[in-house]
């Protein structure tokens, strides 16, 4: 068994940069004090890999804001700074099949019929809002009943019953059409939900990609090496050998369970559910498993978790398109329906088509600013100020309504339908303003009193 489990990422990950980890000895309790250090923390401009090792009702280490840190991130992918999105491409493009196993951690110990209890796992409170304790790191694996071709997604799921939990497919992604497809062949849709997996793994199961594509195979190309895989004992889905713990079960369609409130990315807490619920008949773990958990809400980690495949795919494609461009970047404070592009215009018109080709492309968007190459768009208040001195809103706006959006959004309607906005905040033909500076000289002077005060 090659390295490809969390505790080997931990290992070796708190080797080469203990300062960026923190371990936690104090007791905490499930409801939500994991939450509150890692806001607090973020309020203070701190983002480090968290582990709990005396969490009061749990009997193991709990590991959260994993991918709260893009430096962190980069590291995962051994990308140079600067360089996370190329580097994602590059390794999510080079996609390996998977290498079935006979045995793996995994298989440690095995809960199945009148032993399963989801009860007896390390399960968070994340928000006084949220309905009860919810899994947020489970990555649900499908399979298509003909090819066996993969699906994996994320999914929040309660604690419903000892053996079931209430999920929500309101993304109505792949894992919807599987289950569609199984309601209309009469038949309950087999499904695993994997818990604590390399960090590979877990972004590639926030690609997005077409109908078909295994993001397993996309999981051996980010890890270098194809992803080993054993069947679970029921329905014989193929998992990761190295996981954490694995809940094997089945999805009826004809079945209901309520589910939520949620505290979402949106920063709102959200009941909008299609109310699916899970059957669990198996409980596969590790015997020295952790419990991995991803901070909810609109935290760093939530937020990055689910975008960083995004914006690496929006960057290719709006550079493979429009030649003008040079960055783009989804803001946090925008949660994941803003998105900054920087363009270096060399004709009339090529912002707006850059702007136009990222509201067709993303359908989570909602707002996109385009601004000059020299404006820096990982900053919030760079942004705004090329709105403020760029922009006239009577011809640098254009808003297209009636479009499929996100049901999580609070201000859409329940299915998600929304309006989108284009903001061309570039200078434009005829911007004959300059910009202020300070010369070399002066700035080199400027610093050397500034490292003297104290």
């Amino acid at each position: 068994m090659s390295g490809q489990g969390l505790g080997d990422f931990l290992r070796g990950y708190e080797a080469a940069h203990p300062d960026d980890v923190c371990t936690v000895e104090r007791p905490v309790s499930l409801d939500q004090d994991i939450t509150a250090a890692v806001w607090e923390l973020a309020d203070r401009g701190r983002h480090p890999l968290l582990r709990f090792t005396r969490v009061e009702g749990a009997d193991r280490e709990v590991v959260t804001n994993l991918f709260a840190s893009r430096p962190r991130i980069e590291r995962v992918l051994d990308a140079e700074p600067g360089e996370l999105h190329n580097a994602y491409q590059r390794r999510a493009a080079a996609a390996r099949p998977m290498a079935e196993v006979d045995d793996g951690p995994v298989l440690g110990r095995i809960d199945a019929g009148d032993r399963v209890d989801l009860s007896g796992l390390p399960l968070l409170t994340h928000f006084a809002t949220d309905r009860g304790p919810y899994i947020t790191s489970g990555i649900v694996v499908a399979e298509d009943a003909e090819g066996g071709r993969g699906n994996l997604s994320y999914h929040r799921s309660v604690v419903a019953s000892p053996t079931s939990l209430g999920t929500s497919l309101h993304s109505r992604g792949d894992l919807w059409r599987l289950l569609q497809d199984a309601a209309a062949a009469g038949r309950r849709l087999p499904v695993a939900m994997v818990i604590g997996a390399h960090p590979l793994f877990m972004l590639a199961a926030s690609a997005r990609v077409g109908f078909g594509v295994d993001e397993r195979e996309i999981a051996g190309g980010l890890l270098g090496e194809p992803l080993e895989v054993v069947r679970t004992p029921r329905h014989g889905l193929r998992v990761p050998a190295a996981a954490e713990v694995v809940l094997e079960g089945e999805i009826d369609p004809a079945a209901e369970e309520d589910e939520g409130p949620f505290g979402e990315f949106s920063g709102y807490s959200s009941d909008r559910s299609t109310r699916n619920r899970i059957d669990v008949c198996t409980i596969m773990q590790r015997r020295d498993a952790v419990w991995l958990d991803v901070v909810g809400g609109n935290s760093h980690e939530h937020l990055n978790l689910g975008r960083v495949p995004r914006e690496a795919e929006m960057i290719a494609k709006l550079k493979d398109r429009f030649g003008s461009v040079t960055a783009a970047h989804y803001p946090s404070s925008g949660t994941h329906f803003h998105c900054y592009v920087a363009v270096d215009q060399r004709r009339p018109g090529e912002a707006r088509q850059a702007l136009l080709g990222l509201l067709g492309w993303d359908p989570y968007l909602k707002t996109v600013v385009a601004v000059d190459a020299d404006v820096d768009v990982t900053s919030d208040a760079e942004v705004l100020w090329a709105l403020a001195t760029h922009f006239q809103p009577d011809r640098d706006m254009i808003v297209i309504d009636g479009l499929p959006g996100s049901a999580l959004d609070p201000s859409a309607d329940k299915q998600g339908t929304t309006s989108r906005l284009a903001l061309d905040a570039t200078r434009g033909e005829g911007f004959d303003a300059q910009r202020i500076e300070i010369s070399d000289a002066a700035r080199t002077v400027g610093r050397q009193i500034a490292d003297r005060v104290v």
